[in-house]
């Protein structure tokens, strides 16, 4: 932390994921885990639980990091209606690509933005098409990525990409957790990015 004074920008995550995507955009920033509740309260939407929990991030963050732009992002995937989350093991990430098998599912990337008086925010919706998935190939894929801390099991930067008919977004980077065309034109608004 003791850099932290020349650093004006947190990542409220400790997604090695986001961190990655976060750097391609050459701003200094750290990560702090923002260690809230990240389950969905009842009969919420997979849009309000991803939008409600990338805020929860960058808010609590915020408190306790006055001064600070902090940047808060959560992703759902969505199937037939359903939430799906991290797996966190073998058996129930298997469980998730059977049921996702040969359907239409929608990964919901909401991110939030505060600078502790303004915060903007927004989801950007990917839909992929996967293709039918036997258990050979369901198995392979598991042994070889284990994918247990992803969003419905699925590392579509790595081997994943190989489970899906076709992705459909307006942010490719959307679909691997922080939506960067979104987060940019929030960074400009709040002067992080300069446009002259």
């Amino acid at each position: 932390m003791n850099n932290k004074t020349s650093i004006k920008l947190i990542l409220a995550s400790s997604s090695a994921y986001r961190r990655e995507l976060l750097s391609r955009l050459h701003i200094p920033f750290i990560s702090i885990s923002p260690d809230i509740d990240e389950n969905p309260l009842q009969k919420e939407s997979a849009e309000e639980t991803a939008l409600r929990l990338a805020i929860r991030k960058a808010k609590h963050v915020s408190v306790s990091n006055p001064g600070y732009t902090i940047i808060g992002a959560d992703q759902i995937c969505s199937c037939d209606g359903r939430q799906i989350g991290k797996s966190g093991s073998f058996e129930n990430a298997k469980k998730q690509l059977q049921l996702i098998s040969g359907k239409k599912v929608l990964f919901i990337s909401a991110i939030s933005i505060t600078n502790g008086k303004d915060t903007l925010s927004s989801i950007v919706t990917t839909e992929c098409k996967f293709r039918i998935l036997s258990d050979t190939s369901i198995d392979y894929y598991l042994q070889k990525e284990k994918p247990y801390d992803t969003a419905g099991s699925v590392k579509m930067e790595k081997l994943g990409i190989t489970l899906v008919e076709y992705i459909k977004s307006d942010d490719p980077t959307a679909i691997l957790g922080l939506p960067l065309i979104k987060l940019t034109d929030f960074l400009i608004k709040l002067n992080i990015i300069p446009t002259k």
